[in-house]
């Protein structure tokens, strides 16, 4: 294959879902210690990522925990991809599928 040729988009190796649940950002700081939280929507999630809707003004770490409001969690990510207010961050491990599954499903409950 000759590196000149462009490469056909990759295909999305995981399901996306639409949460639209508030969530918050923690901030890692010193020693993995945690302090500053600040709201975000969490607009869609897969097993290895999510769309976070945040504060255009926010300056978002590389780094930080997700926590999902009603689980008591916290998810380790990392910043991918920002376009004005929409966060695109993976999470430093997959997601087991039943504690997607239960996300989803309390997504439903309230």
């Amino acid at each position: 294959m000759h590196l000149d040729t462009e490469h056909p988009k990759p295909e999305r190796a995981y399901r996306e879902f639409n949460l639209d649940r508030p969530g918050n950002i923690i901030f890692v700081g010193h020693h993995l210690s945690t302090g500053t939280q600040v709201r975000c929507l969490i607009r869609t999630i897969t097993l290895a990522g999510a769309v976070l809707e945040v504060s255009p003004s926010l300056e978002m770490p590389s780094h930080f925990f997700l926590e999902i409001l009603g689980i008591h969690d916290e998810i380790g990510a990392t910043v991918v991809k920002r376009e004005d207010e929409l966060v695109t961050i993976s999470f430093n491990m997959l997601l087991n599928p039943a504690f997607l599954h239960h996300v989803l499903r309390l997504s439903f409950e309230t």
